[in-house]
């Protein structure tokens, strides 16, 4: 069968680009190797952590949260087999829902390992050993990532484990153990936390979530010890053992000593990597960097023209989001279009409570670089929307050039910050001066109040209502 077009890999990237390439007018086919659609978001990333952690934060909330509202109720209890079960249904739902958009767009699915015979052709191999070889003019490589985990460290899947073992436990731990603080580290250690275990975060670098604003990161990192989450941050893990039921990390602390952790599970959430294992790249001379991601140039192609990458198995944040729009610019350009995509204002999200948001530079790289700029922060107590809700925690930073007033930053913590921020990003693709967010008129009471009296701050250093 000859396609004009050939998808390897059917998580966001993929999908996307075989969906807006069809609309385009291409014949085209995607290749997954698993049973079900979606890729790493749909079956072990964002959609069901994303599930779980709603659902501990649901249980979270009755425990502490309701008695102040005038909700009486009796202690309530976790069911963490239907937590897990309604995760499960969450997760089949929206993969259906993959294969559904893939049937209405006249997308032809195979199932199989998809690799490269030649520059033009991928053989697909079925796990009862079926073969068969399709044709494809275009070829999108969109096979994503996988976790990483540290050379001593045995990943058991039983209770030395990754992200994909922990959205489907069948207990919830006693005592956590996370190594790394970073976004998955901290969503799926939130989620446990609420349900009751113990969590210490294990981080080797001096704060967490470390490519996010200084700020973000001391007030994340505040607000979670003060939910019981314990950090130790200039900690470098040394060797994680287990016997029988319990995990003990050793690590050396900024000081030299070594101190040692103990669980009943450990979750490796040190990155993920390029996931590129029986693509066959060597049979067409795909070049890959020293980190395994397949290089490109900055229309997505590969040194091999007809072929393209995107999303996880290239160079930058490996976000479900970016994947998309790079499958769309990659589907528009095959089909002659101009598309184009600003790496700069491709949000960063962190899902925990309250959640965490950014997009543009932080205040670091904007003094690395040079920039001239100012900075209006705003607390979240402040709003009338927060104290409401009892949603208190955090701020938004808006950062603007000294002399052109342009938004260059924004930071949140804060209650819906993963849907504030878009505010920001739209306002900084048409190059906004803080000014603009300041004077544009915004609901009250809303969370996004905050944005408009930040930029105000950064403006003419005079929010309205602090």
């Amino acid at each position: 069968m000859k396609y004009d077009l050939i998808v390897i890999g059917s998580g966001p990237g993929g999908y996307i680009a075989a969906i807006r390439a069809s609309q385009l007018g291409s014949k085209v086919a995607i290749i997954e190797k698993y049973t079900t659609l979606g890729g790493t978001c749909l079956n072990v990333g964002c959609i069901p952590s994303k599930a779980l952690l709603d659902s501990s934060h649901h249980y979270h909330d009755a425990i502490h949260n309701f008695e102040a509202h005038g909700i009486s109720v009796e202690a309530p209890k976790v069911d963490f087999g239907k937590m897990v079960e309604r995760k499960a249904a969450v997760v089949e739902q929206t993969t259906g829902g993959i294969k559904y958009l893939m049937d209405k767009n006249k997308i032809d699915v195979y199932e199989g390992l998809g690799s490269f015979v030649d520059a033009t052709h991928v053989k697909v191999s079925k796990n009862d050993g079926f073969e068969e070889t399709i044709e494809g003019t275009n070829i999108i490589i969109a096979t994503g990532s996988k976790p990483s985990s540290l050379p001593f460290i045995q990943i058991d899947k039983e209770r030395i484990i990754t992200s994909t073992e922990a959205l489907k436990l069948k207990e919830i731990p006693k005592k956590l153990l996370v190594i790394g603080g970073g976004v998955i580290g901290l969503e799926l250690g939130s989620v446990y936390k609420r349900l009751g275990s113990e969590v210490a975060v294990i981080e080797y670098m001096d704060k967490i979530v470390p490519g996010m604003d200084t700020d973000v990161s001391k007030e994340l990192q505040k607000v979670l010890k003060k939910q019981g989450v314990k950090f130790f941050t200039s900690h470098g893990v040394k060797a994680v053992e287990r016997t029988g039921d319990q995990v003990v990390v050793k690590a050396t602390n900024k000081k030299g000593e070594e101190v040692e952790f103990d669980g009943d599970y450990c979750l490796v959430s040190v990155g993920r990597k390029a996931y590129t294992e029986g693509l066959g790249l060597e049979n067409v001379g795909v070049k890959v960097n020293e980190r395994g991601q397949v290089e490109i140039n900055d229309h997505l192609q590969t040194n091999v023209s007809n072929i393209y990458a995107i999303g996880d198995v290239v160079k930058g944040a490996m976000l479900a989001h970016k994947a998309e729009e790079e499958g769309v610019v990659v589907a528009e350009f095959i089909a002659g279009q101009k598309p184009h995509i600003d790496y700069n204002l491709i949000p960063g999200i962190v899902y925990t409570w309250p959640e965490v948001a950014a997009v543009g530079k932080t205040e670091q790289e904007l003094k690395e670089t040079g920039i001239d700029y100012k900075s209006g922060k705003f607390l979240m107590r402040a709003l009338g929307r927060s104290r409401a809700s009892m949603d208190i925690d955090g701020f938004v930073k808006v950062l603007a050039d000294k002399n052109t007033d342009e938004v260059l930053g924004v930071h949140i913590v804060g209650a819906r910050a993963a849907d504030l921020i878009m505010e920001a990003a739209v306002a900084m693709e048409y190059r906004a001066s803080a000014e603009d967010l300041a004077r544009i008129c915004h609901g009250h009471p809303t969370y996004s109040e905050a944005l408009k009296e930040a930029a105000k701050a950064a403006w003419d250093g005079q929010p309205l209502n602090a």
